[in-house]
């Protein structure tokens, strides 16, 4: 029996290491010191993990004293979602936090937010976020209590969908609020710059961009705002995350960062080219196909669909089965498949189920012939047996 080749698109769960990145975490493995430390070796150390402060912080046009770096996006949001914060040594409450529908699990969980001071921000049936819902509720806000914090990411993972920052950002100023922004799925597909989108704060991953996991950052418009310490201990990171810097990973991510902004018009023209092709395809060998999001504005490289009659998990292992790796939403649960809460807020039968392909700098077009075969072979077993199994 021959080995199935495998085929992957599920970049938005995971980019493939760069080579470039690579490079860089083995050389700051054979580093030896601590970040920390005032002798040679320390100092060493130190300069690359500034030097990879300023790579990220241009990522997203910032100052490099305003990234605070971390042990991934999940992190982040939990450091970030409060409601203790300090301005400069002055305390600010945040009185309540309101989180789009669509939101990432890492945020809809409401980090350290009592469960009854979040409240969701439901989204219109094209997966955006309701503006006017947002007014309303921060109309409503007691400030009594606190100032509103709203969370609104900038690309949806699952669908691709780019959402109204910007717009929600001038809400959000009327009211006296604070602003966080989960760019994850942004960075590398899109010009994310958080002066323009007027974010108080971002959030960033490296591992979706091409650097080692286990690296993330807290992205700040300044340095006066900032949230009380999620982890306490030795004040590294100036105080906002203690604990010894992983210098290899944090080399890597650097790597990564200066790699998605080289040529990024181009390259997701390229990808976005491949991915509307892909979707022509998928329409021509099933008519029912529903395409989430292609109406509107999305970044280059994602397509979430739905085929009726078909589960996520079936889905998902079928096309797993033909040698295709995909996700059946988003890939942050351990290994479990279920319903949509994605397609649950934009208003969607709780039955149907979601498949995503993702793309990236390596896709190719041989890459996505292997999945319309797979894609045309799943449909077909589906017409026969109502499923795809």
């Amino acid at each position: 029996m021959t080995k199935t080749e495998r085929t992957y698109l599920d970049w938005n769960a995971t980019a493939p290491l760069l080579p470039a990145a690579r490079e860089a975490v083995i050389a700051a493995l054979d580093m030896v010191g601590n970040p920390s430390s005032v002798h040679g070796e320390g100092r060493a150390l130190r300069m690359l993990v500034e030097a990879a402060r300023r790579d990220v912080a241009a990522l997203v046009n910032t100052a490099p004293a305003h990234v605070i770096f971390t042990s991934g996006a999940t992190e982040a949001a939990n450091l970030v979602l409060t409601p203790d914060y300090r301005m400069g040594r002055t305390p600010l409450a945040i009185g309540h936090l309101y989180v789009s529908e669509i939101e990432h699990p890492a945020i809809r969980e409401g980090g350290r937010f009592a469960r009854e001071a979040v409240t969701t921000v439901p989204v219109t049936r094209a997966g955006v976020v309701d503006l006017d819902a947002l007014e309303r509720l921060l109309q409503d806000h007691d400030k009594a209590r606190g100032l509103p914090m709203v969370a609104v990411m900038l690309a949806n993972n699952e669908t691709g969908i780019v959402q109204p920052v910007k717009a929600a950002a001038e809400i959000v100023r009327r009211h006296g609020g604070l602003l966080v922004v989960d760019a994850v799925q942004a960075v590398g597909r899109m010009p994310v710059d958080i002066e323009a989108l007027d974010a108080d704060f971002l959030i960033i991953s490296s591992h979706k961009i091409g650097g080692p996991k286990g690296a993330g950052a807290l992205v700040s418009r300044g340095e006066v705002l900032m949230p009380a310490p999620l982890i306490r201990g030795g004040g590294q990171e100036k105080g906002h995350r203690s604990g010894t810097e992983n210098p290899a990973a944090l080399a890597g991510f650097a790597a990564a960062a200066r790699a998605a902004t080289a040529d990024m018009a181009e390259r997701n023209a390229r990808i976005a080219g491949l991915r509307d092709a892909l979707e022509a395809s998928m329409r021509l060998a099933a008519n029912d196909v529903i395409i989430h999001g292609a109406e509107g504005e999305r970044v280059a490289n994602t397509s979430f669909f739905s085929l009726p009659g078909l589960k996520a998990e079936t889905g998902q292992i079928a096309f797993d089965l033909e040698g295709i790796a995909l996700s059946a939403g988003s890939a942050c649960s351990s290994g479990k498949v279920g319903q949509s809460h994605v397609l649950t807020a934009m208003g969607f039968d709780a039955a149907l189920g979601g498949l995503r392909v993702s793309l990236g700098p390596g896709s190719a077009q041989a890459d996505v012939d292997r999945f319309l075969a797979a894609f045309s072979r799943v449909v077909s077993r589906r017409r026969v047996t109502g499923n795809a199994a």
